[in-house]
Parts: C-alpha cells; sequence; structure tokens
C-alpha cells in the first residue's frame, strides 16, 4: 500500500496494490497494522456505510462534533467521484483549507478523512457506489455541516451548476464563516 499524506495534517490519500490477470483483479481493501504504521491513525472502525448515487450528486459538506467526530476512510467500488474534504478544526494550520481527490472503481485510491473535517463528494459518472468505514457511531444531534458553494471554500465540484443534484438538508447548512 502507497500512502500519501496531503497538504491537510492526517488526511491521506492511499493507493492499494492491485494483483491483476486474465480472470480480474484483486487488491487488499483493508490491513489495519500496516494501515496503523503507515498512518499512525490509531482509531478502530465501528460503522460501514454505502451508497449509490448518479451524475451530479453532490453529498455533503458533513461532519459529526464533539464525542461523535468520525474520521472516514472512503473508497468508490464502482463509477468516480471527486472526494473533497475541508479542515474545519480551529486550531489547524490549515483551518479552512480545502482538499479534493478523485476516487474511482479504476484507480482504486482510497481518502482517510481525520475527525474534525468537513467531508462531501459530487458524483462523476451514474451508478457510482461508494462505501467507507467511520471510526465512530452516527449520532444525528452531532451533525452538522457547510453549504458545498461556500464562496470562502471556493470548491469546484466538477459538476456544473444546473446539472447539481442535492438534498434538501444539504441545501439548508451554513456557511462556513457561521460554522
Amino acid at each position: 500500500m502507497k500512502v500519501i499524506e496531503t497538504y491537510l495534517k492526517g488526511c491521506f490519500v492511499i493507493e492499494p496494490q492491485v494483483f491483476g490477470d486474465e480472470r480480474g483483479n484483486f487488491l487488499l481493501e483493508f490491513n489495519k497494522k500496516e494501515f496503523q504504521e503507515k498512518t499512525g491513525f490509531k482509531g478502530d472502525f465501528v460503522l460501514g456505510n454505502q451508497s449509490t448515487s448518479q451524475y451530479g450528486v453532490i453529498r455533503g459538506l458533513h461532519l459529526q462534533r464533539g464525542e461523535f467526530a468520525q474520521a472516514k476512510l472512503v473508497r468508490v467500488v464502482k463509477g468516480r467521484i471527486l472526494d473533497v474534504t475541508v479542515d474545519a478544526r480551529k486550531n489547524s494550520v490549515t483551518y479552512g483549507k480545502a482538499f479534493s481527490v478523485e476516487l474511482s472503481g479504476e484507480n482504486n485510491k482510497q481518502l482517510l478523512v481525520p475527525r474534525g473535517f468537513l467531508h462531501g463528494f459530487s458524483v462523476l459518472e451514474d451508478d457510482t457506489i461508494v462505501s467507507y468505514k467511520c471510526d465512530n457511531y452516527y449520532e444525528p444531534e452531532a451533525e452538522d455541516g457547510v453549504l458545498y458553494n461556500d464562496k470562502d471554500l471556493n470548491i469546484d465540484w466538477k459538476i456544473h451548476a444546473n446539472k447539481i443534484i442535492l438534498s434538501e438538508k444539504d441545501l439548508k447548512l451554513k456557511f462556513f464563516c457561521n460554522f
């Protein structure tokens, strides 16, 4: 496994080794010992989620606050997304900075999103399947988020404005300056 730390401390892109032949391919999705050695991440993943979405969907930017904060390990099983994370840790030198990476069923990359980071993704292909592990349980009362199109964050979601599909909940999120 190749691990690349982004400019956001604690946020890593993981590139698993893929073995292929005429039958197809194989990759080791997760090895706790190696993962901890290479990232320094000491948490345990306790929750697994999966979503299927169509082109144009944006999910996020979300996080869980306080004792319910979650780190996430995100991967795409099928299709393509632009995975986006924003450092929302008030005392961080990269507070308010965003990082994005394309994850796909072809490139097999994963993104480790630390606790205290906003997270979201835009779907770049129909029938995209996203799978992610969380190191803490979901608590609806601890959920918070920021509008996807916040001007201060200036995130290019790689989808034309008239093609974006959002949930009602995500349309009601606040601006980063009010977060």
